[in-house]
């Protein structure tokens, strides 16, 4: 059932966008059109024949000169952390991650590993060695009722929440053996930096056959006709129907109930609700017409084994909204993996796109969602950033929105980073990534002076495929008249004064974001945009 959508609270101030934008060609506008533009309070000053006159005198340079810029020396990993989720704590800021790895920061860009790889020693993991014989008797290593496929240990993903009611840190993660055979798990610690003690096992998927059944606890919560004839076919565990149980991620709602979304591929995205005095689920009543199963829980989207894993949700107090974030495509560097995010006004949905609308079982994924970034070259990037993907998310103390997520890069390896990168809502209630890592950027909510926005833009679209294709940047002008002008492009934008909003319609479709001024990879001023709209985003980087 779809719910109400929540008034929108902006953390910057807001205003009015102007009139729909209409597509106008290169040069000068009608008199009247400036007048009328400039009377609302769009870009554009002084008269209407000076506005003209400038654009009419204009050279453009469309040259690419990507290779006469500074760059930043960015495919140096510092740390890999894959799959990092994020956790504020004691003041700092900690990433939890796939092979037992975390590391800390004071900044969000300058990381230490405290944590990193399958030992007895792993000062935040490592317990679970003590009790291998129950954390991995269903799945995860090679004694495991489920073997894995490589003979080696597999804890993977990682989420970490601070539990007010207990005091304690608690983590979720999956062990997991093959591609759908994989079970939930929960530690706990009393610090941050571990060590967590493993729990107990919740969820399990993957199974086939007797055997299987009776190493999980699927029949203390539905009976045995049900599993066969639902979460089977023959001896193969409904892969396109049900969920592999990995990519747990836990929030608290706005109500202060805690949940778990989770899921990867195979049967899709998938929600159910915690205890939060025990960590245990709460497994709720079948309700098939809203897509509600007793044991997995709640389908949120996906099914018959279509590329969505690592599911994020984030609750935006500000703009009413929940936020779940997911990943496409392979995670290689080759693979075309990316960010997409959809929303809710309510934490079990309905999750809707950009043109309200959410992937099922059968449907052309590659069209729902709103991608945030896939993979793209940008100025002073020394190498492409490849395989943007399994992000989590925040909200700082300071009101700062941020992604959290991997990256790979076009250096023929497959070596990944973390990387942070400030969102800013548009007035439509989307979020829009920043070009660059944070820095420490602040958007200024009063707005930018039109000769700070104007000029020439290195523009990058994110598009929608799920592929290796690289995002590279073309270059477009915002000119003082409302108008884009491009080689193969053209279009208009305004930005309403007094606050940060930009609208832009390049070639008939219209992104909505923001500027923000901001450092590029080289630590070199730039004025930055990121909008968004049909699903997709745009980019934009402007030196002085």
């Amino acid at each position: 059932m779809k719910k109400n959508k929540p008034t929108r609270k902006t953390r910057i101030i807001p205003v009015l966008m102007s009139a729909v934008l209409m597509l106008s060609a290169c040069g000068s506008v009608p008199a009247e059109t400036a007048a009328d533009q400039d009377a609302e309070g769009t870009v554009t000053d002084g008269s209407a024949e000076d506005v003209s006159q400038e654009i009419n005198e204009m050279t453009y340079d469309y040259t690419m000169k990507l290779s006469d810029l500074p760059t930043g020396d960015v495919s140096a990993p510092g740390v890999a952390v894959h799959d990092p989720s994020i956790l504020k704590a004691d003041g700092k800021y900690y990433i939890y991650g796939s092979h037992m790895s975390a590391a800390v920061s004071d900044d969000l860009k300058s990381w230490k590993m405290i944590a990193d790889g399958y030992s007895r020693t792993n000062s935040v993991y490592g317990q679970i060695y003590e009790v291998a014989d129950e954390a991995f008797a269903y799945a995860g290593s090679k004694d495991s009722i489920i073997p894995t496929d490589d003979k080696s240990v597999h804890v993977w993903a990682p989420d970490v929440i601070y539990n007010e009611k207990t005091g304690q840190y608690w983590m979720y993660y999956c062990t997991s053996s093959t591609w759908n055979a994989s079970n939930l798990c929960m530690a706990i610690s009393d610090s941050p930096e571990g060590p967590f003690i493993w729990q107990k096992a919740l969820i399990y998927s993957g199974f086939h056959n007797d055997e299987t059944i009776a190493a999980t606890n699927v029949l203390d919560f539905v009976d045995e006709d049900y599993v066969r004839s639902h979460y089977m076919h023959g001896l193969e565990y409904n892969y396109n129907d049900y969920p592999n149980a990995i990519d747990p991620t836990v929030l608290f709602d706005a109500d202060g109930r805690l949940w778990m979304v989770y899921g990867s591929w195979s049967g899709g995205i998938f929600l159910l609700e915690l205890d939060p005095e025990t960590g245990d689920v709460i497994h709720p009543e079948p309700d098939e017409a809203n897509n509600v199963d007793p044991y997995f829980g709640k389908k949120l989207l996906g099914g018959g084994h279509m590329s969505i894993e690592g599911p994020y949700i984030m609750y935006d107090e500000a703009d009413g909204y929940y936020y779940l974030y997911v990943s496409y495509g392979g995670l290689v560097s080759a693979g075309g993996y990316q960010m997409r995010v959809f929303r809710s006004a309510t934490i079990d949905g309905d999750y809707e796109d950009m043109n309200g609308k959410v992937p099922y079982k059968g449907d052309d994924h590659a069209k729902f969602g709103l991608k945030l970034s896939g993979n793209y070259k940008l100025p002073s990037l020394s190498v492409a950033y490849m395989a943007t993907g399994h992000n989590s998310a925040f909200i700082d103390g300071d009101g700062k929105s941020y992604v959290v997520y991997h990256t790979r890069f076009n250096d023929n390896g497959e070596g990944h980073s973390p990387r942070a990168h400030q969102v800013i809502v548009n007035e439509d209630g989307w979020p829009c990534e920043l070009p660059y890592q944070t820095s420490g950027e602040t958007i200024a909510e009063e707005g930018y002076a039109l000769d700070e926005v104007t000029g020439r833009y290195f523009v990058v679209n994110q598009g929608h495929a799920i592929n290796a294709d690289i995002a590279n940047p073309v270059i477009l002008y915002l000119n003082s008249d409302g108008t884009v002008s491009g080689r193969e492009s053209s279009g208009t934008w305004n930005m309403k004064g007094g606050t940060p909003y930009v609208s832009v319609a390049i070639d008939g479709i219209e992104y909505k974001g923001v500027f923000c001024a901001m450092k590029d990879e080289a630590g070199i001023d730039a004025m930055t945009f990121s909008a968004v709209g049909d699903n997709t985003t745009v980019w934009g980087v402007k030196y002085n």
